[in-house]
């Protein structure tokens, strides 16, 4: 051991009664009984050790330190008389013949109490996140990340991949969120970019004759946060596969997950594989989303052409959806709970009606449905007891509100949430192009270097007018984890005359192509290989491996919702002299 201990707080048993021990850590806490007897926590990163101080001039010294304060103790290791069952080190106690204070803690008064800092506020946690970690509990969370990334990197040597790391200063990308961008001192007016992810590099790999490719990359976004998402940075165990189709990155994705979350995962249950694969379609249709949550055995139904015309103006004209629920016991102020809250996040009203013990419409909008509720209860599906929650709006919105009030049902209902699981499920057949809501015009749906299903025979028909744009398909997929999207990934468009051509359909030429991705347009002139690969996200893989439900839960040093970091002061001003040597003048915003 080093020459502040002999042994850690976690280390002693029974085993090593009679000993003398040097042990050192962090002094949690400290129980006067009476002046010739103490009891003090001392806690390091294994774990604690009860100390007993059975003089008045030890007592004494232990009570001029502050909590949280560094220091060794030696002394002799006995038996507890009154043993702690609940701690490995809970049958002995040390008996301290010396005390030497190591790093002294100046403030009577901590933050927040260490064992309870996921109490506090969440401000005052970020602030002082070098005493929120030292609470074991959230230790053991990056403790936990540590585990999963080391697994994730024996998993993917084992199947054949080498780690590559790609750069961090890189150029702008014209697609995806907005780059962090940073200053070139020695190019005046040229800008690096931090990268959104390392997509093009890792498809030059595969140019350049490498296989397999991955890396635990960082990844530099600037987008708001989310409970599972992280603003500024995050990372994703990114890989490539080349003379790869879907089926060969789905069987390694099967291969390498499910051991790591069924060694590591708080829930014992997970889904078996191959894992279920729902096209994207299909999925707003009966979950009204994306990204369902399998563990809830609730589904959207289309309920537009039995209430459309129903009378109850909200519903005229527009996609109805419906989400039945069986053996509903909800109240009135928690139905009107469930309603406002399923509005505040979709933005769009939800509605409600029962089907009771008696087969009668009551409740909501019964009026409008008791007159039709044979056709009701045939068309839903009903049964006595039901509770159906219902949304309107154009066929998106009517399906991301009942997407969203799906899954606070399915929250709210213990009989249709088997929450202990991993519910995995591969979303494919996204859609190639989308209307872009802002532009109003043709756009990318997703990643512009995926595939288009059929090739250049699907792109040159739609060229041609002879295929609806909107029809055309990619060869990308998510992975989904329980309602969390896990990762995305594709079959890259590895052909330039094809590259070309889809994105001729967004209204970009070849000059375009060619300026805005230079190195992969040029280097896949020189003779691609077919490649795919995927990048599921490393921070939402321990989410959910430890059970929470916020992302900042399992990163060391997490930044706030508005990405500032409270505890560094950053982002920060500089000097003017460190402007001028960049080149750059400031502009600040009109008050």
């Amino acid at each position: 051991m080093t020459q502040n201990r002999t042994h850690t707080c976690g280390a002693l048993r029974l085993t090593d009664a009679g000993k003398q021990v040097k042990l050192s850590g962090w002094m949690e806490n400290i129980r006067e009984v009476g002046s010739e007897l103490a009891f003090i926590i001392l806690r390091d990163f294994y774990g604690t050790t009860q100390i007993v101080a059975e003089t008045p001039e030890m007592v004494a010294r232990f009570k001029a330190v502050n909590k949280e304060s560094t220091i060794s103790v030696e002394g002799i290791v006995r038996e507890r008389a009154s043993k702690n069952p609940k701690l490995p080190t809970g049958d002995i106690e040390i008996v301290p013949s010396d005390m030497q204070i190591l790093g002294r803690c100046h403030h009577n008064e901590l933050p927040f109490q260490i064992n309870r800092s996921r109490e506090a506020d969440e401000v005052q946690r970020l602030k002082y996140r070098y005493l929120d970690l030292r609470n074991p509990e959230v230790k053991n969370n990056i403790v936990l990340r540590c585990q999963v990334v080391s697994a994730i990197r024996k998993a993917m040597t084992d199947h054949g991949f080498l780690e590559i790391t790609t750069p961090i200063l890189t150029a702008s990308s014209p697609e995806g969120a907005r780059d962090y961008l940073v200053p070139a001192r020695n190019h005046p007016g040229k800008f690096y970019a931090l990268p959104q992810a390392p997509q093009q590099f890792k498809q030059l790999l595969m140019t350049s004759g490498f296989d397999r490719y991955f890396q635990i990359a960082p990844c530099f976004r600037d987008e708001d946060a989310r409970a599972d998402r992280s603003p500024g940075e995050f990372y994703q165990l990114d890989m490539e596969m080349a003379f790869a189709s879907q089926e060969d990155v789905f069987a390694v994705i099967e291969d390498v997950l499910p051991p790591i979350f069924a060694q590591y995962g708080k829930y014992n249950t997970a889904s078996q594989t191959p894992f279920r694969r729902i096209p994207y379609l299909e999925a707003l249709e009966t979950y009204g989303t994306d990204k369902p949550d399998l563990r809830i055995d609730l589904t959207v139904q289309d309920a537009t052409e039995v209430l459309g015309s129903c009378g109850f103006g909200p519903f005229e004209a527009l996609t109805v959806k419906a989400v039945v629920v069986s053996g509903f016991e909800g109240t009135r102020k928690q139905i009107d709970k469930l309603c406002a809250d399923a509005e505040v996040q979709s933005g769009s009203k939800a509605y409600w009606f029962r089907y009771d013990e008696s087969s009668e419409i009551v409740g909501g909008i019964a009026k409008f449905v008791q007159p039709i509720k044979e056709r009701v209860a045939e068309a839903l599906g009903l049964t006595p007891g039901c509770f159906v929650g219902l949304t309107a709006g154009t066929k998106g919105a009517a399906q991301k509100a009942a997407g969203v009030l799906l899954k606070m049902l399915g929250a709210f209902c213990p009989n249709h949430f088997q929450k202990e699981q991993y519910a995995f499920c591969w979303i494919v057949d996204f859609p190639m192009y989308e209307i872009g809501e802002e532009s109003g015009e043709l756009e990318f749906c997703h990643n512009p270097f995926s595939m288009p299903s059929g090739g250049l025979e699907t792109v040159e028909k739609a060229i041609r007018g002879e295929l609806d744009p909107l029809s055309i398909t990619a060869d990308q997929y998510d992975l989904v984890c329980n309602g969390v999207e896990l990762s995305s990934g594709a079959v890259r468009n590895h052909d330039p005359e094809i590259m070309v051509k889809a994105f001729q359909m967004v209204g970009l030429g070849e000059e375009d192509v060619k300026s805005k991705f230079p190195a992969m347009y040029n280097a896949f002139t020189y003779g691609a290989p077919p490649h795919a690969g995927i990048a599921p996200g490393v921070d939402r893989m321990v989410m959910l491996l430890a059970g929470e439900e916020s992302i900042r839960e399992i990163i060391p040093f997490p930044m706030n919702k508005n990405a500032a970091d409270v505890m560094m002061s950053a982002p920060s001003e500089v000097t003017q002299k460190q402007l001028d040597e960049l080149h750059i003048a400031l502009v600040k915003p009109e008050e």
